[in-house]
């Protein structure tokens, strides 16, 4: 193997896992703000799935690529809408919720889907295209892997420093992570707990729903029943494993893309290696992760539990 073909393959390596990261946080960063104000979404996988599916609706019936986009953002928020009001409003239990959500979005976009082709062959599109940033994608090296990438790809990682600014360093992110941690603080002061957690939910949904339809307008040209591929389960990981906190998020999305990334390549280069334990790579990490990481102390005091006032 020459030594181009080596620097080829992992200029393409890097980039790929950039790219594969891209889905993952939008998502992540939508979750870490909604966990943030106490809801565990369980239904991150169900939200990521129904981007998906609006954005391909869209990106099929009109053509435009950025109303695929804000169909993907819409669609993300009403699922939110769905879990804040059956966890913040009606205090259903968290994880039985976002279950609940999951089944009901796998089933209702296969239907929609069904309904929307009709038996006919099903409609494509074609998607985003990389965007090289003048000067900055001709340095060598780094250039193709950081400067050459899809438009939302550039909106994604500015996602992860602009989400430390609204946690960490406004108003607003003070009293939503006073909601993670106590609500009643709020509550005193005359606030509205519910209120602030709908919006934190709606929002982080809406950012997840913006991954979904990602996954789908920059890796895919068609829609498949389950397309997201439990890429939600591992989000919910990444933020476990980063601790709840956009930092630690970032390295646990960029590991998972990593192995993602790697699984592929291994392929194309013709490594002697299962197939199907390839694709399990990023899957084995979450399990191995989740198991060392269970006595990590970093998750908000009142995540998961519906606030009532005494």
């Amino acid at each position: 193997m020459s030594q181009l073909f080596q620097e080829a393959i992992i200029v393409s390596l890097l980039a790929s896992t950039i790219r594969i990261m891209t889905p993952l946080l939008f998502s992540s960063m939508g979750e870490l703000i909604t966990q943030r104000a106490g809801i565990w979404n369980m239904g991150v996988e169900g939200t990521m799935l129904t981007g998906a599916f609006a954005a391909y609706l869209v990106a099929t019936a009109t053509g435009s690529l950025w109303l695929a986009v804000l169909a993907a953002i819409v669609a993300g928020a009403l699922m939110g809408i769905v879990i804040a009001f059956m966890t913040a409003t009606l205090r259903v239990d968290h994880f039985i919720a976002g279950l609940g959500l999951n089944l009901l979005a796998g089933g209702l976009t296969l239907y929609w889907f069904q309904g929307y082709i009709q038996g006919r062959a099903q409609p494509t599109f074609s998607g985003f295209q990389d965007v090289a940033i003048p000067l900055l994608s001709d340095i060598p090296f780094v250039g193709p892997v950081l400067f050459s990438q899809r438009a939302l790809t550039y909106l994604a990682l500015i996602a992860v420093p602009a989400v430390w600014f609204l946690l960490y360093r406004s108003r607003y992110g003070l009293e939503l992570r006073c909601l993670g941690e106590n609500p009643k603080a709020l509550d005193v002061k005359g606030l509205s707990v519910s209120a602030r957690q709908y919006a934190a939910v709606m929002l982080g949904s809406a950012m997840t729903g913006l991954g979904g339809g990602f996954l789908m307008l920059g890796f895919s040209d068609r829609f498949l029943a389950d397309f997201t591929a439990g890429r939600g389960w591992i989000v919910v990981v990444a933020l476990i494993a980063g601790n709840w906190k956009p930092r630690g998020v970032l390295i646990a999305v960029t590991a998972f893309a990593f192995l993602e990334s790697l699984a592929t390549h291994l392929q194309v280069v013709g490594a002697q290696v299962p197939h199907q334990l390839l694709l399990a790579l990023p899957y084995i990490a979450s399990i191995g992760l989740l198991m060392g990481l269970r006595f990590r102390s970093g998750q908000p005091a009142r995540l998961g539990v519906p606030y009532a006032r005494e």
